[in-house]
């Protein structure tokens, strides 16, 4: 259908959805920064949340996520050739059955983004079939294979992992304009301690 369509209507159209997008985004914002505004309200005889009439539907063609921008996550990783990067540079896999290197790398940095605070928590990923085909993968690695995938690691394949994020940094740094680099903002949280070895001057 796309591809019936004249590159000039396409590009037309694309703006127009662009900007229809931006709309309901500032229409929603709106409609939020609205309804959570503190102002005085006369007091509640019953409590805030009072639904009742609750019905839960299992969609066929409609499904949810709450990791919603896991997707978008895994476009950036190819657009900026992270991935490409770790496959090429990172060999701690003998054989790829099934999983590459960058597999297993994007699924612990995943399930950190969706939510998971342990290892053990990719087994919930694993089991959402919404989270699978929002990266389009068959299936990911278990906390097992993932264990068994970090105990490979020597300092060197440590040091060829840090080496792909530093170029890849360096890429989506040279994409920025100029006047990006004209203020810097440095954070600092106080909880930083700094030591200085050597002189006691």
């Amino acid at each position: 259908m796309i591809a019936t369509i004249p590159k000039k209507s396409a590009k037309r159209n694309s703006g127009r959805t662009r900007a229809r997008n931006r709309r309901l985004l500032q229409l929603r914002r709106r409609r939020i920064l609205r309804r959570i505004e503190n102002r005085p309200v006369p007091e509640r005889d019953e409590p805030m949340m009072t639904a009742s009439n609750i019905h839960y539907e299992l969609a066929q063609r409609v499904q949810g996520l709450s990791a919603g921008g896991i997707g978008a996550m895994l476009l950036l990783a190819r657009r900026t050739g992270l991935i490409r990067d770790i496959d090429s540079s990172v060999h701690v896999l003998k054989r790829h059955l099934p999983y590459h290197e960058s597999d297993h790398v994007l699924n612990i940095a995943f399930n950190i983004l969706a939510g998971g605070r342990r290892i053990e928590h990719i087994e919930l990923r694993r089991n959402d079939e919404v989270y699978l085909n929002a990266l389009g993968a068959q299936r990911v690695p278990d906390p097992t294979t993932e264990g068994d995938f970090c105990r490979r690691f020597r300092e060197s394949d440590v040091m060829d992992l840090m080496d792909c994020f530093n170029r890849t940094r360096k890429r989506v740094w040279a994409e920025q304009p100029g006047e990006f680099f004209d203020e810097a903002i440095v954070d600092f949280d106080r909880s930083l301690k700094w030591s200085h070895y050597g002189s006691q001057d």
